[in-house]
């Protein structure tokens, strides 16, 4: 059996789609290459991918090899300017996932392909469907690293609540040295009786926006994270501020990171 190919059908569409895979493999890595090294990284991959097709290599496990080392690595070297090895396996895997991907979209939509440029317009569709994807998958991940679940106990009563570790959170007291966490008056008139009021008291603290003031606080049994970040702190001390911490509910209680 013969297949009739056509070199510049496929050097323009291996092209087009080595184009849109180091354009994915650039977003997920966060590196600084421009377009026009992509662009060229693009060309040397469509380009060499053609050499390998019509190299008369007799075994198939060799030109597997060329595809899948030496013209992937040589489009990533010159597409993405990768200079370290982490980088560069990093990278390469990324471009299986993107290839993966990227795909598995066209794979959908191919019985409907009819004429190249409803095939181009489907590329690059799937490519921003793609990037929509990552996107999705990113934004789960810094939720799940952020987010948590949190019980705190207080003289035999257990409060669970939902908690966000700010980054931004530096505040320590000044006494102890301590982190101190924040909760709002809201959750702290759930969580404290009229007995544990009488513990509370005052620290300093200064917000971004320059603002000055004093804070009240307590320190309670104890405080469980749940999740990726688990842990768990005796005696922390945790801060009562007056606005609401979330307006939409998304949690209830700031961690201070340097719980963790």
């Amino acid at each position: 059996m013969y297949y009739e190919l056509y070199v510049d059908v496929l050097f323009l569409v291996n092209f087009m789609m080595d184009y849109l895979l180091l354009l994915c493999v650039r977003k997920m890595l966060k590196c600084s290459a421009t377009h026009v090294n992509i662009c060229l990284g693009a060309l040397t991959g469509a380009l060499l991918t053609c050499i390998v097709v019509i190299l008369p290599i007799p075994y198939a496990f060799i030109k597997g090899i060329l595809f899948h080392v030496f013209v992937n690595t040589c489009m990533l070297k010159v597409g993405l300017k990768i200079k370290n090895i982490r980088s560069f396996i990093q990278a390469i895997i990324m471009l299986y996932i993107g290839s993966f991907l990227l795909g598995g979209i066209m794979e959908v939509f191919r019985p409907y392909i009819k004429v190249g440029s409803l095939f181009l317009l489907v590329a690059i569709a799937g490519y921003y469907l793609f990037l929509g994807i990552w996107k999705f998958i990113s934004y789960m991940q810094r939720w799940n690293r952020y987010h948590c679940d949190v019980e705190l106990q207080l003289t035999g009563r257990v409060y669970r609540l939902k908690g966000l570790i700010d980054t931004g959170n530096g505040l320590r007291d000044p006494v102890s040295g301590q982190p101190v966490s924040i909760i709002d008056r809201k959750t702290a008139r759930k969580l404290l009786q009229e007995e544990d009021v009488k513990n509370v008291r005052y620290i300093p603290y200064k917000t971004i926006g320059n603002r000055e003031g004093v804070l009240p606080i307590i320190r309670i049994d104890r405080l469980c994270v749940q999740g990726e970040n688990a842990c768990t702190v005796e005696t922390p001390l945790i801060g009562i501020c007056e606005e609401e911490i979330s307006t939409g509910g998304e949690y209830e209680m700031i961690l201070n990171p340097n719980l963790f």
